[in-house]
């Protein structure tokens, strides 16, 4: 086969998993991230290093747990954790992603206001409405083939990057010597990039994905039980690249703001529009015009993951119907909460929030929910009567429970310092 044909074929095997990475790259992690490099420079470039097998551990985990029981996540941990524990993370969960939603929505209209002069407070409005109709008309195949493609957007970041052309030795010394950090704001730092890259909406929105894709297919009730090891296998590799689209595009934005805001002294940018202003003089409109592209095509590729995920973990709480593929009067309550969650988010936006202070403040709610979830998934991948004996290896395991460890210290030195 030629190199055409095997790049097509490799493209088709991706799914779930990719989808769910570049998820991870939304305006709240384009903004964190830029907010990284621009407060800490380089010193924080040994972050993507680590956290790629982490995410990948967590993220497939939480698809095995998907494709072996044939439920989502908050279905499984329903036969293994008691409902008010439950309950309380659904909260939490609508809070967070209902904030991280507006934010996203924020950032993605700084963008536009930055390439097309309109007011942010419109695009907001025309964004949140065309998203909302979008998430409801589209079906699982659909908006899965959208979402796919608008991964590819992620790419700009790392010619934005590229243009400001790194001394590449002093990179690969700064990412592969990681220097330990010494205040509260840079242990709130470290809180906020993991809680945006393992972040808690994406292991919801992974698992009942690997549900879509089996209804998608056709299988029905006890078909969807358990997965062969290609299946797996598959999803793994799926999965690892997911991850590394992530983690390549967070390196790059940090690299990119470390080169240009952090050298010429702009620390503290308080938006959106500040970080993408700020490289036009220093990086060129070129740099400028990718970073705003990127904040558009990720904020529609994660905002439907977003309301997405709390809308599953509701229905699945609560038993209740629910699927991307059904039509929205079979799964009424499910649609309901989507709908809300981005018509709350719409108004978020008329509060006047700081959309950069918003976007952080997401990812450390982020940062400190995850390491609760992160025990249930270990507990739940490793329990053989729900995995069905299919239970996850040692080493997924292990880097799940380091995961939860290094979020979990983090957070407690971000307060304690």
């Amino acid at each position: 086969m030629n190199a055409p044909g095997r790049v097509a074929r490799f493209w088709r095997s991706l799914g779930p998993g990719l989808i769910t990475g570049a998820a991870d790259d939304d305006p709240s992690g384009i903004t964190t991230y830029s907010l990284a490099g621009a407060q800490f420079g380089t010193g924080l470039l040994w972050l993507p290093v680590i956290s790629w097998p982490l995410m990948w551990a967590v993220q497939y985990s939480c698809a095995r747990i998907g494709m072996v029981t044939g439920r989502g996540l908050m279905a499984s941990l329903r036969h293994r954790y008691p409902r008010p524990v439950l309950f309380a993370i659904c909260i939490a969960l609508f809070i967070a992603n209902g904030i991280n939603i507006g934010a996203d929505l924020g950032g993605m209209a700084d963008g536009a206001e930055l390439l097309s002069g309109v007011n942010s407070h419109i695009w907001v409005i025309v964004f949140g409405v065309g998203l909302m109709v979008g998430t409801v008309r589209l079906r699982y195949r659909q908006m899965a083939r959208i979402l796919k493609w608008l991964s590819l957007v992620l790419v700009s970041y790392i010619i934005t990057a590229l243009i400001s052309r790194p001394d590449w030795m002093s990179v690969v010394r700064d990412m592969l010597t990681p220097r330990m950090p010494r205040s509260a704001d840079a242990w709130g730092m470290v809180v906020a990039i993991f809680g945006t890259t393992i972040s808690p909406y994406l292991f919801f929105w992974q698992a009942s994905e690997e549900v879509e894709e089996e209804k998608a297919i056709g299988r029905i009730g006890h078909e969807r039980l358990g997965a062969s090891s290609t299946e797996l296998q598959a999803r793994s590799r799926d999965v690892a690249v997911g991850a590394f689209a992530a983690t390549v595009t967070m390196f790059f934005i940090m690299l990119t703001t470390a080169l240009t805001l952090h050298t010429h002294g702009m620390t503290h940018p308080a938006t959106s529009n500040d970080v993408a202003s700020a490289l036009q003089p220093l990086a060129g409109r070129a740099s400028m015009l990718l970073y705003t592209i990127g904040l558009l095509g990720t904020g529609a590729l994660a905002i439907p993951t977003l309301a997405g995920a709390t809308a599953y973990a509701v229905a699945e709480l609560l038993s209740l119907r629910q699927g991307i593929d059904e039509q929205f009067k079979r799964a009424p309550a499910f649609y309901a909460v989507i709908l809300v969650s981005i018509a709350a988010a719409i108004g978020l936006d008329f509060l006047h929030i700081s959309a950069v202070r918003a976007l952080y403040l997401t990812a450390v709610i982020n940062g400190l929910l995850a390491p609760v979830l992160l025990v249930a998934i270990a507990g739940t991948s490793a329990d053989s009567v729900i995995m069905r004996g299919q239970t996850g290896g040692r080493l997924v395991r292990t880097l799940v429970w380091l995961a939860a460890g290094i979020m979990t210290t983090a957070g407690v030195l971000m307060f304690a310092l």
